[in-house]
């Protein structure tokens, strides 16, 4: 059922029933034209054609008899032989009239008693135009078609031989001269009949193969339509992968072209809509993470100052209680109270510094500075903390370095890397500070130390405030968990890179910086 309502739709099909249809109308119509209407219309045309001869001749014998020769000079007796230059214009008339229409024309002269006649059966045509004259018509059955003064034309048919005549006869304006002019038609019923059959045939044949072309003609026509129709289908599943290949130069090209290129926009439009998409959505997950980490931050700021609060807290209402009665005991409390409030200071500076930096107020001042000068400062700077911690720092920045930065930032950014290499030290106890030089005049400064290596799903998150690894470890040397973060924030107003890799004795943390050679080219 599917198959057939596909057809019945299909332009192939429809154009193939209509030229059917078309042609047996035509078929039908020249039928029954050729029916109802041919007959009339050969008559109507034929009775014009004797009226217009009867004219014709009328005046040419109206003027012969105003000259006083009468139809005689028009006909002379030697006219119907075979001599053409015995021939007057109205015998040529005549003559060519009997040729072109087939008519037997019979004129004859009755004061002289002189016939003239051309066409077949001369005498009986004679015969008849005496009988006609003299009332003696019992052989004919007529029909007149149109009557006039001298003459009139019927169709008349002889009862003996059933044939059927168109006929004029009747007399010219002289009064002396009559005429009978007539034309078989019987045969024109048959003519019809025979034509009509003809037709049929011709036009069946006609009808088959301009069917079979038509079919085959439209299939071609059809074919590109159906791409288009498959291509439409593909767009509307969102799939512009496909492009219409005709070449076609006609409506249907351009159809294609225009819906290649429609395909080429939406698709455009619809990755740009997806991108947009992605960011949008990338957007809100960012804001989610943002929202997650500024509840992170609170949390983890209210954990680090709860500590320290509440060792102010309950040694000052120990003092204020009296429980440290001797020196001794107030010097230890305050001794506390004055170390958890400057780790507390400590922190919320660090916080501050964060901030400018990540917000932009607080602009690396860039200048040209020995590498090697403030690593041995830094070095020099934390030699208590290194002699505490029993470690062996070993430098390797050669003096002839000099790199484009912040001098005082990277020295705190240098400060917390090696902070950090001393308070996570294992044996044997080993700290490297050493450079390379990379292409494009990069500087990496390196500082490793041996000890335990960070986890690697914990490797992005050291950078993030207030995170810790070993968050014991962190609180026994009073560490808050900004010293990374800060390095990060450094490095990020700096243009610059950092990073961490675990290796095979330790952890190796290092920064990027520009060469001097570098601003130089």
């Amino acid at each position: 059922m599917k198959v057939v309502n596909t057809i019945k739709r299909s332009i192939k099909w429809k154009f193939t029933m209509i030229f059917i249809c078309l042609i047996l109308f035509l078929l039908m119509t020249i039928f029954a034209a050729d029916s109802f209407l041919l007959e009339r219309y050969y008559t109507k045309e034929k009775v014009s054609t004797l009226e217009s001869a009867y004219n014709y001749l009328d005046s040419m014998i109206t003027a012969a008899g105003t000259d006083g020769d009468g139809a005689i000079a028009l006909f002379p007796e030697d006219a119907d032989n075979q001599d053409t230059g015995n021939e007057t214009d109205a015998v040529r008339y005549v003559k060519s009239l009997s040729e072109t229409n087939n008519l037997s024309i019979v004129i004859l002269d009755t004061a002289t008693d002189r016939t003239f006649a051309v066409g077949s059966n001369a005498e009986l045509q004679a015969q008849k135009l005496t009988e006609y004259i003299f009332g003696n018509r019992d052989h004919f059955q007529g029909n007149v078609l149109e009557r006039f003064d001298n003459y009139s034309i019927e169709r008349n048919m002889n009862k003996m031989t059933k044939s059927m005549y168109l006929e004029s006869w009747g007399y010219f304006s002289d009064n002396t001269t009559c005429f009978l002019m007539s034309m078989p038609v019987s045969g024109l019923h048959d003519a019809v009949h025979f034509f009509n059959r003809f037709l049929i045939v011709i036009g069946l044949i006609a009808l088959i193969l301009g069917s079979v072309i038509v079919y085959f003609t439209s299939r071609r026509i059809t074919r590109p339509i159906n791409s288009l129709a498959r291509l439409s289908e593909q767009m509307s599943n969102l799939d512009f992968s496909a492009r219409y290949e005709g070449d076609s130069e006609d409506e249907i090209g351009t159809l294609g072209n225009s819906m290649n290129v429609l395909s080429e926009k939406l698709e455009s439009s619809i990755a740009e809509l997806k991108t947009a998409n992605n960011e949008l959505q990338s957007d809100i997950e960012n804001k989610t993470r943002i929202d997650q980490r500024r509840q992170e931050f609170v949390a983890n700021v209210s954990h680090e100052l709860k500590t320290p609060i509440a060792l102010i807290q309950g040694y000052a209402e120990g003092l204020q209680d009296g429980m440290a009665v001797d020196p001794a005991s107030r010097d230890y409390y305050c001794g506390v109270i004055v170390d958890e409030a400057q780790k507390m200071n400590r922190m919320v500076k660090e916080l501050l510094n964060v901030s400018a930096i990540e917000q932009g107020r607080d602009l690396p001042d860039i200048a040209l500075f020995n590498l090697s000068k403030v690593v041995s400062g830094v070095v020099t700077a934390s030699d208590i903390l290194i002699r505490q911690s029993n470690a062996h720092v070993e430098v390797d920045v050669p003096e002839s370095i000099n790199v484009w930065a912040d001098e005082f930032k990277i020295e705190e950014v240098i400060s917390n890397y090696l902070n950090n290499a001393l308070h996570h030290l294992k044996e044997p106890n080993q700290i490297s500070i050493y450079s390379e030089k990379k292409p494009n005049g990069i500087i990496e400064l390196h500082v490793s130390n041996t000890g335990n290596p960070i986890p690697e799903e914990d490797l992005d998150k050291i950078w993030e405030k207030f995170f810790k690894v070993d968050k014991a470890h962190t609180r026994s040397y009073g560490g808050s968990g900004l010293g990374l973060s800060i390095v990060k924030a450094i490095m990020d107003a700096h243009h610059q890179k950092c990073g961490v890799k675990n290796t095979r004795t330790g952890v190796d943390f290092w920064i990027t910086l520009d060469a001097e050679e570098k601003q130089h080219a």
